[in-house]
């Protein structure tokens, strides 16, 4: 709106600041009220309990209030940090593969305790060694990751320096050096095998 003079009026009801709502969520006693605000958080992606404490815990809401909804929403099954953890594993050997120790790394840092973390890695090995290949679940997971990024790498003309570019690749990932240098001699040793192949029959 213009005044009379052609000067933008400022607005008289501007718009709360960060810190005002928050003071504003400390004053909240429904549960119902975090309970949604938890939904909204959990409709984003799954999350952990340890997650969702600090979120809530960052918007304001009252301590005894946040508890009381995780309790609620793991009562519910909607809060469940083993099923959590299992889709997280499960979600980045597909697509982004880790070792083992970045993923317990990142699974701590969402506030999974160990035992549950040690729980769900101990069958991600237990399905790698049942599988058909009956290899590590470190190595498998290293194997595809590094043939996501292998034509890149195939692209460099000195061999010596395509095993330290997928050696370092694996090792970035937080697979161990034993799994890093077994799994990049394998898969390029693998690669030049069928390209001298491929130039025989040509």
């Amino acid at each position: 709106m213009e005044s009379p003079g052609g000067r933008q009026q400022r607005r008289s009801n501007p718009k709360p600041t960060f810190a005002e709502r928050r003071a504003k969520r400390g004053e909240v006693t429904d549960l119902a009220e975090v309970l949604e605000a938890s939904a909204r958080l959990l409709e984003a992606r799954p999350r952990s309990v340890d997650e969702i404490r600090r979120r809530l815990r960052g918007l304001g809401y009252a301590a005894e209030l946040v508890e009381s909804t995780i309790a609620r929403l793991t009562e519910l099954r909607y809060l469940d940090d083993e099923a959590f953890a299992r889709t997280w594993v499960e979600s980045r050997d597909r697509a982004q593969p880790r070792g083992e120790r970045a993923l317990r790394m990142e699974l701590a840092r969402k506030g999974i305790e160990r035992e549950t973390v040690d729980a769900v890695l101990d069958d991600r090995q237990g399905d790698a060694a049942a599988g058909p290949d009956g290899v590590s679940a470190d190595d498998g997971a290293a194997e595809r990751l590094l043939r996501k990024r292998l034509a890149a790498i195939l692209r460099m003309p000195d061999p010596r320096a395509r095993l330290q570019r997928a050696y370092g690749l694996l090792a970035r990932a937080g697979f161990g050096p034993d799994v890093c240098s077994a799994v990049a001699r394998r898969v390029l040793a693998s690669e030049a095998e069928a390209t001298t192949i491929v130039e025989d029959e040509i």
